[in-house]
């Protein structure tokens, strides 16, 4: 299917208006998972021509992904990744563990960025960050594109160096997101120590329902951790 390659503009907007210098584009992966952290790559690629092909990671094959990755990786000006544990997600609740796993991203990079593109409509950064949300923003801006590519391929290399001690659930195949394979494995085995235990499929599994964490205050969206 066409699509529009991303472009510049919303950085060279943020230069413009906020004065800023450094702008990383961040984005997300894994957060509609049952199993497995949430990943976040933050990016930073100046104003140069991306790579042909860059777009959002979730419309390039997985083949296509992990070629255009390797040369992502040696194409971005700097580039880190940060994750939050299952652990971390039944306990602090998915925003917060976005954010936790985010901080860890932008932390790492070699120059703190003035500012951050966020891909989506919802700043779960906040705190210090300069942030300029984009719904979409992984196909229209390339520093968030970028990042979304990178986040994809090393969370699912991740989840696939996994998958052989927990063979019964796919890992390789489904990341950790829900498939026939996995939600049988579940209905059989249980949750692994890799499964979120706050998330609303275990309503769906009398056996296991024994097993939910449930955190006061928190509402079923949260719990379930759709994608925004």
């Amino acid at each position: 299917m066409p699509y529009e390659p991303p472009t510049h503009s919303v950085e060279r907007s943020m230069r413009a208006t906020l004065g800023v210098r450094t702008v990383a584009g961040v984005d997300e992966v894994g957060r509609g998972a049952w199993a497995g952290p949430v990943t976040v790559c933050a990016a930073v690629t100046g104003l140069r021509r991306p790579p042909e092909g860059l777009t959002d990671s979730k419309l390039i094959t997985p083949k296509r992904r992990t070629r255009l990755a390797a040369v992502l990786t040696g194409w971005v000006t700097s580039y880190a990744l940060g994750h939050a544990s299952p652990e971390e997600i039944d306990s602090q609740g998915m925003t917060a563990a976005l954010r936790l796993a985010a901080v860890r991203a932008l932390e790492q990079l070699p120059e703190r960025p003035d500012a951050v593109i966020l891909d989506g409509k919802h700043n779960y950064l906040g705190g210090s960050w300069q942030v300029r949300t984009v719904i979409k923003g992984d196909q229209s801006c390339v520093a968030v594109a970028a990042a979304s590519v990178i986040a994809k391929v090393r969370r699912d290399a991740a989840m696939a160096e996994l998958a052989p001690q927990y063979a019964p659930f796919a890992f390789a195949d489904n990341a950790g997101y829900p498939s026939p394979v996995h939600r049988a494995a579940l209905e059989e085995y249980g949750p692994t120590g890799l499964h979120r235990l706050s998330w609303s499929y275990l309503d769906a599994m009398p056996r296991w329902q024994h097993l939910k964490k449930v955190r006061e205050g928190v509402g079923t969206g949260e719990q379930l951790g759709f994608d925004f």
